[in-house]
């Protein structure tokens, strides 16, 4: 227990939560856009399964840490460059990703009602949207268990920031979702963003990474402008 108090490892604790909850956002968005596909009375209960198995997904990888160490050695080669298991579920992680992001913008321009997706037609949409959840939770989550491993030691200590930032997680995903829904605009950002994300997995893949800093920066600043219009067209409408 001597670790326990060893304020290093809080310190650590504190920041992989930190990191956690930020390499998480890209994951609460895609959820957040899959569940308003739902009927609004599964909405939450959906969103919830979702990033309980999100929770349970990393933890899982965590556990597994030695496969997933493995997971970046070569397999084999295409063009002189080495090809991993991370490689390849980045991406065909980002190909879903384009795919799913592309075909939902196009059901926004289409003017599709709220509530009345194939897979609601269906009545299959829990199970269908839980599966998509589950696809993205594994893309999402192996950089970020990868960063995790790298930075603290102690399992306990992982397991511990990644309950805390989905926790947290949870308790914004509800508001988060509202606000998404109420603003069409930032839905179309938040697909398009989606899409830059696809393409940066894709482009990790093939050995050419680009930091998410960047991308993040980018879209905080499109989510700023887009903030301050939403605030002037409601200023101009009262």
């Amino acid at each position: 227990m001597e670790w326990f108090l060893n304020p290093e490892i809080w310190i650590a604790f504190f920041t992989l939560t930190v990191l956690e909850i930020v390499l998480g956002i890209d994951n609460i968005i895609m959820i957040s856009i899959l569940v308003s596909r739902m009927p609004k009375a599964m909405q939450p209960q959906t969103r919830f399964f979702g990033l309980a198995l999100a929770m349970v997904t990393r933890i899982l990888l965590l556990l597994s840490i030695t496969w997933i160490m493995r997971l970046t050695a070569n397999l084999f080669q295409v063009f002189d460059q080495g090809i991993s298991g991370r490689d390849l579920i980045l991406f065909f992680g980002g190909l879903f990703l384009l795919w799913k992001s592309s075909s939902e913008i196009f059901q926004e321009l289409e003017g599709g009602e709220e509530g009345e997706s194939e897979f609601g037609k269906k009545g299959a949409g829990f199970l269908s949207t839980i599966i998509q959840i589950a696809i993205i939770d594994i893309v999402f989550s192996l950089d970020s268990v990868i960063t995790a491993v790298g930075m603290v030691s102690h399992v306990p200590v992982m397991v511990a920031a990644i309950v805390v930032a989905v926790l947290i997680m949870m308790l914004a995903a509800g508001a988060i979702s509202a606000f998404i829904d109420k603003h069409p605009s930032l839905k179309m950002l938040a697909l398009a963003f989606l899409i830059v994300v696809g393409v940066v997995l894709i482009a990790d893949a093939m050995g050419q990474h680009v930091p998410k800093g960047y991308v993040y920066f980018a879209m905080a600043f499109t989510l700023a402008v887009e903030a301050l219009n939403i605030r002037f067209r409601t200023l101009k409408a009262a």
